[in-house]
């Protein structure tokens, strides 16, 4: 059984458009034109797409926060709407990483309050809350209001909140934006301890990077749609993107380097390596560029 399932997933809104000072104009707009996805267990998927796509929508659908106007999802077997209750208990949630906490109240006491609020007893709670400020780097700051915590903090506690009832689906929408270089590969890291227990991670992030290092397999977005998906080495294969072969020889004084561009690096690699021993030559340094999934990604939603 998959962890998560969405099949033909549609949404649309209805927006008004302000036409001068009174009249306003009704706009459809559809968020989602037919999303289908699967995420495994042990398995970490990232979710792409520009402003506007319907990641989030995704999500929120994913996450019982909205219902789709058709097509249906289940989570671990339960459907979003008809069994709502059930995928609550089964989900952690970023949204937004910086709001829903109490400000006057310590990092420590905001987990165990949504600790109790899943059912956990108060002990329970608060060493579940222990735990986790631990596995986030922020047990040195368990007592700090959270108005004085950063944003950065701010975003490892919310990743804190979503796992307090220990669920083995995680959903986490943009969890690293705005975040300094330290923050953010603190929660690359959490990603791959949740990812190593076996739980299941849909991930949405602009950072392709990040996604390229996390993720297992991504699906891009666009008019509402998952237009390609698959692992990124599987995307810029099929996209046909070419790698970049730099190869110097020993003992060349002018230091040339030989550069090809390739779309099969492996044959072209065994290729140059023959001809080079051929030649009685020995090969000093050699380096292989792999396109990156920003190049694929760029394709793809550009059509």
């Amino acid at each position: 059984m998959s962890a998560i399932e969405a099949v033909e997933l549609r949404k649309r809104f209805i927006s008004y458009e302000r036409i001068g000072l009174i009249r306003r104009r009704k706009t459809i707009v559809n968020a989602l034109n037919g999303v289908s996805l699967n995420v495994k267990w042990g398995e970490v998927y990232g979710l792409l797409g520009p402003n506007g796509a319907g990641k989030t929508t995704t999500v929120k659908i994913l996450s019982t926060l909205l219902i789709p106007d058709s097509g249906f999802a289940r989570i671990n077997g339960f459907d979003v709407v008809k069994e709502a209750k059930k995928v609550r208990g089964i989900i952690g949630l970023v949204l937004y990483p910086d709001k829903g906490f109490y400000s006057r109240l310590s990092g420590f006491e905001n987990l165990v309050y949504f600790g109790r609020l899943y059912g956990l007893s108060r002990g329970k709670a608060e060493e579940r809350a222990r735990e986790l400020l631990r596995l986030v780097n922020l047990d040195w700051a368990a007592n700090r209001p959270y108005e004085e915590y950063s944003l950065g903090m701010r975003a490892r506690l919310s990743i804190a909140r979503a796992l307090i009832h220990d669920p083995p689906v995680v959903f986490l929408d943009e969890p690293t934006i705005g975040l300094d270089p330290v923050s953010s590969r603190s929660i690359r890291d959490l990603i791959k301890g949740l990812k190593r227990e076996g739980r299941a991670v849909l991930l949405t992030s602009h950072n392709l990077w990040e996604v390229e290092e996390v993720c297992d397999r991504v699906g891009i977005i666009g008019s509402g749609k998952v237009l390609m998906e698959g692992s990124p080495r599987d995307i810029k294969d099929r996209l046909g993107l070419r790698y970049v072969i730099e190869i110097e020889i020993e003992g060349d004084s002018k230091g040339k380097v030989i550069r090809v561009e390739t779309t099969d690096p492996v044959t072209e690699l065994k290729r140059i390596m023959n001809e080079i021993e051929s030649n009685g030559l020995r090969i000093s340094r050699m380096r292989v560029n792999e396109p990156s999934l920003e190049e694929a990604y760029i394709r793809v939603v550009s059509g």
